[in-house]
């Protein structure tokens, strides 16, 4: 489980096939403290750690299946050498819930339609995918690449966010532009609230 409050940027090193997509990925956490088997979230998905090491400079691998890349923005536009990605460190037990509660288990796609500055914050619009987009409410909360985020808005398929400077300093967000594809997390409680309806 994880909040969405990403704590490190990492970068990737490498991708290979090897059974599965193999990534080593760049990080500023102490390698040290990671035991394999650890999940980290790497924009926004919950990926277990099968290697580190520290050389040149601290990195771990992940391994990733043919069902993540087909529900992820890694099987649209791949995770080339150089990509900063948000990284964050699964919750322990007394850790701040600084965000709200997710699960690393990305539920689809959305893509960047619109930016625009308010002040020091950008307001940004998504398209998200018609299955989802019925779990999405105003002033709920969505991970996007991880990201804890309030919505602010919603119109069909169509929502918006606005995200704060401190946000996109410590986050990919000031590198985003309109149509890139971001992961989508909704909010759990949402998830659960509509299928306990279908049993109405």
């Amino acid at each position: 489980m994880f909040t969405g409050i990403i704590t490190d940027i990492g970068e990737v090193l490498e991708t290979r096939l090897d059974g599965d997509l193999r990534a080593r990925i760049a990080t500023g956490y102490d390698v040290a403290g990671i035991e394999l088997g650890a999940s980290i979230a790497c924009d926004g998905i919950c990926l277990t750690v099968v290697a580190s090491g520290r050389a040149p400079r601290p990195w771990f691998e992940v391994q990733i299946s043919g069902e993540t890349l087909a529900r992820t923005n890694i099987g649209e536009t791949g995770w080339p050498a150089g990509r900063r990605l948000n990284l964050e460190r699964a919750l322990k037990v007394g850790d701040e819930l600084g965000g709200h509660i997710v699960s690393g288990h990305v539920d689809g796609v959305a893509r960047l339609i619109a930016m625009e500055d308010e002040g020091a914050s950008t307001r940004m619009r998504f398209e998200a995918p018609e299955a989802l987009a019925r779990f999405i409410a105003p002033k709920g909360s969505v991970a996007l690449n991880g990201t804890s985020l309030t919505v602010n808005e919603v119109e069909g398929a169509h929502f918006g966010v606005n995200v704060i400077p401190h946000t996109k300093a410590v986050t990919t967000w000031g590198e985003m532009a309109p149509g890139d594809a971001v992961n989508l997390e909704v909010d759990t409680m949402a998830r659960y609230v509509a299928r306990l309806r279908e049993w109405d």
